[in-house]
């Protein structure tokens, strides 16, 4: 669930009365939620929203999925088309070990273990980020961990204001690989400051309406040097970075890019091995 309550993507006021005044995912059975139907969210609505090319495996598809099934879902479609898509699970604030536990654990029995797995996790709170991190190496698990919040320069300290407080990049290196923070505060100095830490940045949420409007908003950021980007809209996500990557040179001019190139991954490597 991206929400803590039911109410905004889902039916579930249609089904349930409020339980403690309102509709927390944590006041609900797995076996209630099963019953509920996911609903369009944000600019969209249940009226104009289409899904084209999409065929549902299933009469009644819009179901909320648990992890586990996203990741055998996720298994089963790299495994049919070759490809090696991976997973950028967050667990929500405030901090919760026996959460984290189980997100370790459904990981690990579906045999997302290793850096090549693509898994990244993610929390607004700065104890769950330790204790991910933790769980991970207990678990002998490769993975990376995001910090998640707002952009905040406190003097002339670059960091993060996350659910539990503000945060140096520094003491975030100290335990995570990387940050997750709103485009809206990402300027190209701070960009700099947590490549220099070795910290990856990713930037949410992009949701443009246009294409014109997905360059303008992601190009800057891109040419800043960010790592990564969620989008509700990955179509125009995709055209902006396909439009970035450079033109290939005929040989037998390319070869001294080739060369520098290969340095340029050599640096990125070690650049990640001491994150």
């Amino acid at each position: 669930m991206h929400d803590t309550t039911l109410t905004r993507t889902t039916d579930v006021a249609t089904l349930f009365a409020p339980r403690n005044g309102s509709y927390r995912v944590s006041d609900f059975t797995l076996e209630e939620i099963k019953t509920l139907t996911v609903k369009p969210t944000g600019a969209l609505s249940a009226a104009d929203s289409t899904y084209p090319g999409f065929s549902p495996s299933m009469a009644d598809p819009y179901k909320v999925p648990t992890l586990d099934e996203v990741l055998g879902f996720l298994s089963a479609y790299n495994q049919a088309n070759g490809t090696s898509v991976g997973i950028y699970p967050e667990s929500k604030h405030p901090f919760n070990s026996e959460k984290n536990a189980k997100i370790i654990d459904s990981l690990k029995s579906n045999g997302f273990t290793t850096a090549a797995d693509k898994v990244i996790l993610q929390s607004f709170a700065r104890e769950n980020v330790v204790d991910l991190v933790d769980l991970l190496g207990r678990n002998g698990m490769e993975a990376q961990v995001a910090q998640l919040g707002s952009v905040r320069r406190e003097g002339d300290v670059y960091g993060i204001a996350g659910s539990d407080g503000f945060f140096s990049l520094a003491s975030i290196a100290e335990v995570a690989t990387g940050v997750g923070v709103s485009y809206t505060g990402i300027t190209e100095a701070f960009i700099r400051e947590a490549h220099g830490l070795g910290l990856i940045v990713h930037a949410y949420t992009f949701r443009p309406l246009s294409e014109e409007e997905a360059f303008a908003m992601m190009t800057p950021l891109l040419s800043w040097g960010l790592d990564g980007f969620f989008t509700d809209y990955t179509d125009f996500g995709r055209t902006v970075v396909d439009s970035l990557q450079p033109a290939p040179v005929p040989l037998p001019a390319a070869m001294p890019m080739l060369l520098v190139g290969l340095g340029g991954l050599a640096w990125m490597r070690r650049r990640k091995s001491a994150a």
